[in-house]
């Protein structure tokens, strides 16, 4: 490689969307030099398809708008140089081809990490949980947090499509990087089994994907790290309290009484399983009439009800609207497609009650002092 970061620091400092590094740190970037007839430059990019490459010839164009600009994959040695760095940089490993990390797991799962693990839970499924999650994520990103979105659905997984993220992740090696919508990162089962086949698992096999999802995945080190659960409170939820002890668990109700009964259980469950459950949002509120009234189609108290049953906060009441089911049919969430709808601003509100609140403390028997 040729490139000599120094020299030209217009297109180095570029960052890439996709891993959020600049392009001279990833080797992104080769063959630039100045000539007669001005700069030349070469894009290097891990994947021919790679989602971002359009983005990135318009950024380096607009930074050196002389530039004559030329695109190719990388070679087996440029990939593996770039899989260690971001195996480097997931564990925190001081220099990019450091090795000594390896085997260590992602600093987002550090106890002093910046990240907020949120779970997005149920009691039971037809809550809307998954149009919550998708929604949620985005308007965290919109107010300039990094987001990502983990589909640990495994049975059911959906954001994918609601998020409009279908593009395949990136693998390399046994690093997945997450696909890029809306300003969020996804990975999800989706991505990995044909859409009409069903996953049929044991507990041990469940976990081991879980397990994967979480831990080889290019999440960065990220503001939030929002997890759609599965319904109830089976095999999945297991894992993610031995995987994730600092998940903060949020669960979804509907107003109606048996809805919030059975949310109910998925809170206690988490609270043996020492998790802690941080609020309540309660989905399809009411449905507003063209003539401005308000119709409580599932009745009313619910989420007032578990929440107060819980000892926590009802973070959000999010009403009934046509736009919210669409735009997860279409893959263009409801947040971006129409954001001064009257649910798109709940959804702002919930995500800065979130972020209110703070991380939560966590206290786990294996972590005291003796």
């Amino acid at each position: 490689m040729t490139f000599d970061v120094s020299q030209y620091p217009a297109l180095a400092d570029i960052v890439e969307p996709q891993v959020r590094r600049p392009l001279g740190e990833l080797g992104f970037l080769d063959g630039v030099r100045s000539t007669a007839s001005g700069l030349e430059a070469t894009l290097v990019l891990p994947a021919s398809n790679w989602p971002q490459r359009d983005y990135l010839v318009e950024r380096i164009g607009a930074a050196e708008p002389s530039v004559r600009l030329s695109v190719r994959t990388m070679d087996e040695e440029e990939l593996l140089r770039l899989r260690n760095y971001l195996r480097g940089s997931m564990t925190g490993a001081s220099t990019p081809g450091d090795h000594s990390h390896a085997g260590d797991q992602p600093k987002f799962l550090d106890r002093l990490s910046k990240t907020r693990v949120l779970g997005i839970s149920s009691g039971k499924g037809g809550v809307g949980k998954s149009s919550v999650t998708v929604n949620l994520a985005i308007a965290l990103a919109q107010q300039g947090r990094h987001v990502g979105v983990l589909d640990a659905d495994v049975y059911g997984f959906s954001l994918p499509k609601m998020l409009g993220a279908v593009a395949d992740p990136i693998v390399l090696g046994d690093t997945v990087l997450p696909t890029l919508a809306h300003g969020v990162h996804c990975v999800s089962m989706g991505y990995f089994v044909p859409d009409e086949q069903p996953v049929i698992w044991r507990g041990p096999m469940l976990h081991k994907a879980i397990e994967q999802l979480i831990s080889e995945a290019w999440w960065d080190e990220p503001d939030f790290l929002l997890i759609d659960m599965p319904p109830g409170t089976g095999d999945v939820a297991l894992t993610l309290s031995e995987v994730l002890p600092r998940i903060e668990m949020y669960v979804v109700t509907t107003p109606q009484a048996a809805a919030q009964r059975v949310a109910q259980r998925s809170a206690f469950a988490a609270r043996k399983l020492k998790l802690s459950v941080r609020g309540v949002i309660e989905n399809m509120s009411w449905f507003r009439g063209d003539d401005g009234t308000r119709y409580e189609i599932f009745g009313s108290g619910g989420g007032e009800r578990l929440a107060r049953d819980l000892g926590v906060a009802l973070l959000g009441q999010i009403p009934l609207e046509t736009p919210l089911r669409e735009g997860g049919d279409l893959g263009v969430p409801l947040v971006v497609s129409q954001p001064e709808s009257e649910a798109a601003r709940a959804f702002g509100d919930l995500a800065s009650k979130v972020m209110a609140q703070g991380p939560a403390r966590v206290y786990r028997q294996e972590l005291r002092i003796r």
